[in-house]
């Protein structure tokens, strides 16, 4: 067994423990991976049965990996142990069991496209994302049809309920399974029968769980379940790392483990990853949580690099700045691939890919979609060319239904068949009342917008099109939002629509190169991943930490950011982006100073509206007071008073002040 010598104290601990519960509280980079598979490997070596082992992961590459890395510290095994995802295992167990439910095993899992079409088959009522969301929640607590009903206080809720009841009667009658349904009715077995929760107890005497502060509430009852007749479990994770909330992860499980289980705790805190100072700024902003176990991460190695912190004016300069630093690494022989930019939310990634692409920067967008080839950017894109050309078919088709006007694939049909030269300019006589009086109101809104200069279309074209209430999906709410104050700047620069259009599809036609790239994603799609040098940006308040999120989540999402980095680590804030379809003035993160990286916080925003004598400051005029206001469709132009100059200006290029200071 020389693989346990290559342990260092507490992981020896971990992986030499065999009866009894354990959490092993694992902190950034401190071979979690290398502890949970000594231990699986010396379970196996003292000659217990890999079938009466259980190891439990989340994503089938963690648990392939592991099985293979296990498999090589010991020879002789002639059957490999169990490890698999929870929906595989539960996957295994319904084949096995779910006759108890009288179903049969030749069920049929279905995928989210099938589910969205079950539920539009039902009901179109309300809005099929919406409807498909809560029905997962639903199942994932527990709660029946009639749970819902009776807790319903509106109409929709009531019809959700009744959507939710006829969506398991359809499963059910037809023999479909949803991918919840792999855990919910394992679980339904399991807690029905107590003879079948025990036989699985007894079958799998050692369960491992990797990544356990992911878990949700039916995963904790199926591990419960699992040990009715032993307390053999073994879990792995860190409660820090905990950030998936959103999806249902509760981080409960991890904190009350040790008193679910009568666990024993090892901490694994010696990180091979980062320099001291990564660390120590990591450290000291996690510390402000209140609900976590308490462990510090402690260096191994040499000091390195202070952490950077780069001031921006806005968006634009913050994607230059970070493009800079980023060119200059690549120029002294860093490889791009070991260089990372991180953000809070997708919106932000459109600024920085233009950044990156001004300065000649292959990049990759890992775990998502590059700005300008989402949907909603395309959809917008389509409204701009149309006002440009009528007679683009490819853009009319595309959002002549959105938002819905009762224009389907047969009008189309019908149209295109009846058409001489566009859709346009189609004779609408072959078509439905509806449907005709639909299409003739798009071409009036077309004709409308095309009689708008510049000005005026980058400011109403959302009101005018209603694509950002088209759009329920918070994320792509945004990133209309930010694509219209990109409109908003080019037009400011004095840009024709046409000429944006141009720049536009130079940017969007850019390669995605995936080698020798530099790697640009959420923090979310970083996790699991480390780099040479790291970039954080938008590490503003109302985007880092998010606006009305959970704040410990929030901050421990910052802390996965700095983990990431293993050399040098550059965080970036901008005194103002667009928002909500306008210029915002914003405070830096808290987290920056809970980081000990800043003393100090001044020109708190105020968000309510500009009024007269309120006083307001101007990147270039300095600072005046408001001696009057016109509306001008969302905003408002200002009068200002800038000692003795008076201007008007309008109010997303001010900002309004009063100074404090935070020592």
């Amino acid at each position: 067994m020389n693989f346990l010598d290559e342990l260092n104290p507490s992981q020896y601990e971990a992986a030499t423990h065999i009866d009894g519960s354990l959490l092993i509280l694992a902190g950034a980079g401190s071979g979690k991976t290398k502890t949970i598979t000594s231990r699986l490997a010396y379970l196996l070596s003292l000659g217990i049965d890999p079938q009466s082992t259980l190891t439990l992961t989340f994503t089938n590459k963690a648990a392939s990996e592991m099985r293979e890395r296990a498999l090589k510290l010991i020879d002789n095994i002639s059957t490999p142990p169990l490890l698999s995802t929870f929906h595989k295992f539960g996957l295994l167990f319904l084949k096995m069991n779910i006759h108890r439910l009288n179903r049969s095993n030749t069920f049929v899992i279905i995928d989210t496209d099938d589910k969205k079409r079950i539920i539009k088959s039902i009901s179109q009522e309300l809005p099929l994302p919406l409807v498909a969301k809560e029905i997962s929640k639903f199942k994932n607590n527990f709660l029946t049809p009639n749970d819902i009903f009776s807790m319903a206080k509106d109409e929709n809720s009531k019809k959700l309920s009744h959507i939710y009841e006829n969506y398991i009667a359809y499963l059910d009658k037809n023999n479909l399974v949803d991918f919840d349904d792999l855990l919910l009715l394992t679980y339904k077995i399991l807690d029905e029968f107590d003879e079948v929760a025990e036989s699985y107890s007894q079958r799998y005497q050692y369960i491992m769980v990797d990544e356990y502060q992911d878990t949700n509430d039916i995963q904790l009852k199926i591990l419960k379940k699992l040990c009715t007749t032993h307390n053999n479990i073994c879990v792995v994770g860190d409660d820090d790392q905990s950030i998936y909330g959103f999806r249902g992860a509760n981080i409960k499980n991890i904190l009350e483990f040790q008193k679910d289980f009568d666990a024993k705790i090892v901490k694994l805190e010696e990180n091979y990853r980062s320099t001291p100072e990564i660390l120590e700024t990591a450290n000291k902003l996690i510390s402000f949580n209140k609900n976590r176990h308490d462990k510090v991460l402690k260096p191994t190695l040499k000091n390195g690099k202070k952490v950077e912190i780069i001031e921006n004016y806005n968006e634009m300069a913050e994607a230059e700045a970070v493009s800079k630093i980023i060119r200059e690494l690549i120029i002294n022989g860093v490889s791009p691939d070991d260089i990372a930019i991180l953000y809070r939310i997708n919106a932000l990634s459109r600024g920085i890919e233009d950044g990156l692409r001004s300065n000649n920067i292959n990049y990759k967008l890992v775990g998502g979609m590059k700005f300008y080839e989402r949907e909603e950017i395309k959809d917008i894109i389509s409204y701009l060319r149309l006002i440009i050309n009528p007679h683009d078919d490819y853009s009319f088709k595309r959002v002549v239904n959105k938002p819905r006007r009762g224009v389907g694939k047969t009008s189309l049909d019908k149209l295109e068949s009846s058409k001489t030269t566009s859709f346009f300019d189609a004779k609408l006589d072959v078509l439905s009342k509806k449907a005709a009086k639909s299409i003739s109101e798009f071409k009036e809104l077309i004709i409308e917008l095309s009689n708008m200069d510049i000005e005026e279309l980058v400011f109403n074209i959302d009101e005018k099109t209603s694509l950002s209430e088209f759009y329920k999906d918070e994320d792509k709410k945004r990133n209309l939002s930010e694509f219209y104050g990109l409109l908003k700047e080019y037009a400011l620069k004095g840009y024709s629509l046409e000429e944006i259009l141009n720049e536009l599809s130079l940017e969007s036609d850019a390669d995605n190169i995936e080698n020798g790239a530099v790697n640009v994603m959420t923090i979310h799609a970083s996790k699991g991943l480390e780099f040479e040098y790291l970039f954080v940006i938008g590490l503003e308040e109302g985007f880092f930490p998010l606006g009305d999120s959970d704040i410990e989540e929030e901050r421990r999402l910052a802390y996965v950011a700095l983990t990431r980095a293993k050399k040098e680590l550059v965080l970036s804030y901008a005194k103002s982006r667009y928002l909500h379809g306008k210029r915002d003035f914003l405070d830096k993160s808290r987290f920056l100073s809970e980081m000990a990286l800043i003393n100090e916080r001044v020109a708190k925003k105020e968000t309510k509206p500009t009024k007269n004598n309120d006083l307001v400051k101007h990147k270039v005029f300095g600072i005046g007071k408001v001696i009057g206001s016109t509306k001008v469709g969302k905003q408002y132009k200002l009068k200002i008073n800038f000692g003795g100059d008076i201007r008007e200006i309008l109010d997303n290029f001010v900002e309004r002040i009063w100074w404090i200071k935070i020592n």
